[in-house]
């Protein structure tokens, strides 16, 4: 009896490891603006210790979130009307003590690498189509997921990347329906 109780409880804390590793997308949306139309998403992500220990050891790590649209026709494949990447870098400067989170070349400092992360995992705002990209009253499929970039790691982590599941942290494509044209949000 004691020994199908130690094995219950092993399955369980499997499980639970497993479960506290996903990654998720909490939150996604496209509004149209005046501008065109923008993305706002929340990723529910945690880096794991190896990731952790990683960057505060100098590692710059890069995710990239990755979104398409996509016009449904019944004759064809579905047309890819829209795809766009933003990509990440996240690194620790042992100098200043400081972890910094850059976008392009817009770059931000940070205290703890918590407040970088959480940072990152708020997209806002993103600016993904101009008005005229998107026919009013179509109905459109949108896809995103947001992932760790392996590819861009230095050559000895892409090899550890390869078989280990610290490494390979990403969320699954997340996919919704939207119209287009409905109404300018403010």
């Amino acid at each position: 009896m004691r020994a199908l109780l130690g094995l219950l409880l092993c399955i369980a804390a499997l499980f639970g490891q497993a479960h506290a590793d996903e990654v998720s997308l909490r939150h996604t949306e496209v509004l149209l603006r005046e501008e065109g139309y923008v993305v706002n998403a929340e990723v529910d992500l945690e880096l794991n210790p190896r990731l952790t220990d990683a960057v505060n050891r100098g590692v710059s790590l890069y995710f990239v979130a990755e979104f398409v649209v996509e016009q449904p026709r019944w004759y064809w494949f579905d047309r890819v009307v829209v795809e766009r990447r933003l990509n990440y870098r996240l690194s620790y400067h042992a100098i200043t003590r400081s972890y910094r989170l850059s976008l392009g070349s817009f770059h931000q400092s940070f205290d703890n690498l918590d407040a970088a992360v959480r940072t990152m995992l708020r997209i806002r705002n993103w600016q993904v189509a101009a008005r005229e990209a998107l026919e009013d009253g179509e109905s459109y499929r949108a896809a995103l997921r947001f992932r760790l970039d392996t590819t861009q790691l230095p050559k000895p982590f892409q090899v550890t990347a390869i078989g280990s599941r610290d490494w390979n942290l990403g969320t699954d494509w997340y996919t919704w329906t939207f119209l287009a044209g409905a109404q300018i949000a403010r």
